[in-house]
Formats: structure tokens, C-alpha cells, sequence
């Protein structure tokens, strides 16, 4: 019996306009749509207006939300707890809009020169914070293993999953940051965060050189992960966030063709290891 999974993409690497960005992900098979941002507005500043006009777009070409791309925790742990839970409480409204639980967040930057260990207990209480006010709200938080934040390596993300200890937090799996940081993802990581893996994010990378790439064509090992996924079970969202844009000064727009590829990429690469995408 072939797996499902289902399909979704970082909309505003296709284009600022969410008709656009639904249009797309749909002619590559996706229903859904991860949004981070529309008309250049980030989620995490959307008002009432900007948000009604988003679910109207969205809504029009009969495309559904995977999660909530949030910046939250993208900011330096010295910073004030209630910084990133305020902005935590104004996304609740915008996931409950979208009809969705799942909400992004990264575990914040440190200050040059400071080491991973320094940080771990400001980071801790800035992550349970958060994981409280998800609670309370019935939303799962998905950390993103971005490079430079205090969750950036396998270990230290299994850290926080563990320290935390909340169903409200859990881990979006990004191959292409884990190699970016000098780690073979599933051989270095799947084992250690299997039990909290909620989400994939898609895209891959190359380790000499940090170059994103598109899904199997780069050392983020993505073929073993998803026979692995596969076999355990995972039933979810497989997100496409490709970073293959040309330009310097837009390292988030890929424009359609680019985006693409790269959904092409993964759905041959999901093929051949016995998956569908839905």
C-alpha cells in the first residue's frame, strides 16, 4: 500500500500575491499552502484586513494552510521573554484563521561570541514560554533547525525537545539546514529526533559549500529520510521551501519556474522511495 503525504510549499518564494502562490503549488499537485508572508506582510504583522484578504485568496483557488511560517524565536536570546510570546499571542488569531495548528518558530540567536552552552538556560525558558502560551492555545509549535540558532544540530535540538518536554512543541525537519551546519541529517540526527519529527521541510544542500540544492541532488541525505519516514509510519505535511533563487537581493523569491524544479525534484525523488503526494 503506497504512503500519503501531503503537499504544501512556502508560498511567497513563488510570488508576493497568495493567488499566485496557491496557483502554483496547485498545478504541482499541492493543496495546501504554508504561509509566511503576502503582498510582503509578514504573518506576524498581518491585520485584519490584510488577513481577511489573504483567506480570500486563498479561498478562491480552494487552498487550504499547512502552518503559519513564523519569525518567531529568529531573535537574539538576550532579548525580553515577553518580546517573542506577544508575538506569539497575535498569531493565534491569524492559525485560527487559516484553520491551522501548526505555527514555525526557531530558538533564537546568540550573541558573538558566545558558546551554545552559555545561552541554554535563557533559551530553555524563552522555549517553555512559548510552549506554554501553544498549549493553552491548542497550537503545535514546529521548530526549524535553523543555522546559527541555539537548535541548530541534532543534539541540541533533541535538548530542547527533551528539556521542554511539551506536546506543543515539536520538530519541522530541514535537511538543508542540518548540512549547512557540517551534519549528515539521518545519519548524525533521524535516529535522535524520530519521536518529535511533526513536519518536513524540503530542500537540500551541498556540505562543501552550503549551496542549496534541490531534494536528492545535495548531502542532506534526503532519500534515506524519507524511506525512513516512510517506514515508521509519518503521516503529514512535506513542505517545499527551495531557496533557489538567483538574486542576492531576494534570497526567498524563487518565481515559478525555479519553484518548479524543485517540485519536480521531490516528486520524483517521493516517487521512486513509494510515496504520494496529495
Amino acid at each position: 500500500m503506497q504512503v500519503q503525504w501531503s503537499l504544501s510549499g512556502f508560498g511567497d518564494e513563488i510570488d508576493p500575491d497568495p493567488s499566485v502562490q496557491a496557483a502554483v503549488l496547485a498545478a504541482h499537485g499541492a493543496k495546501h499552502v504554508e504561509v509566511r508572508s503576502a503582498w510582503g506582510v509578514n504573518v506576524v504583522d498581518m491585520d485584519d484586513e490584510v488577513l481577511s484578504r489573504v483567506q480570500a485568496a486563498l479561498k478562491q483557488r480552494s487552498a487550504a494552510v499547512s502552518a503559519v511560517a513564523s519569525p518567531i524565536g529568529k531573535s537574539q536570546v538576550s532579548g525580553p521573554v515577553e518580546y517573542e510570546v506577544e508575538r506569539l499571542r497575535r498569531l493565534v488569531r491569524v492559525a485560527d484563521a487559516f484553520e491551522t495548528r501548526y505555527v514555525r518558530i526557531f530558538s533564537y540567536y546568540r550573541e558573538d561570541g558566545q558558546t551554545a552552552e552559555e545561552v541554554r538556560e535563557p533559551v530553555l525558558e524563552r522555549m517553555g514560554a512559548l510552549a506554554e502560551v501553544a498549549k493553552a492555545e491548542g497550537l503545535i509549535l514546529l521548530h526549524e533547525n535553523e543555522k546559527g540558532v541555539y537548535g541548530d544540530t541534532p543534539a541540541r535540538v533533541a535538548d530542547l525537545m527533551a528539556a521542554i518536554d511539551s506536546p506543543a512543541l515539536r520538530v519541522a525537519w530541514d535537511s538543508a539546514n542540518f548540512v549547512q551546519v557540517g551534519v549528515r541529517p539521518f545519519t548524525e540526527g533521524y535516529a535522535l529526533l524520530r519521536p518529535y519529527l511533526e513536519y518536513l521541510q524540503v530542500k537540500d544542500a551541498i556540505l562543501a559549500t552550503g549551496q542549496v540544492v534541490p531534494a536528492g541532488e545535495g548531502d542532506g541525505e534526503l532519500r534515506e529520510t524519507l524511506e525512513a519516514m516512510r517506514e515508521d509510519g509519518f503521516v503529514g505535511f512535506a513542505s517545499l521551501e527551495p531557496h533557489l533563487a538567483a538574486s542576492p537581493s531576494e534570497p526567498n523569491r524563487e518565481g515559478p519556474e525555479a519553484f518548479g524544479r524543485a517540485a519536480r525534484a521531490f516528486a520524483a525523488l517521493t516517487a521512486e522511495v513509494g510515496v504520494a503526494l496529495v
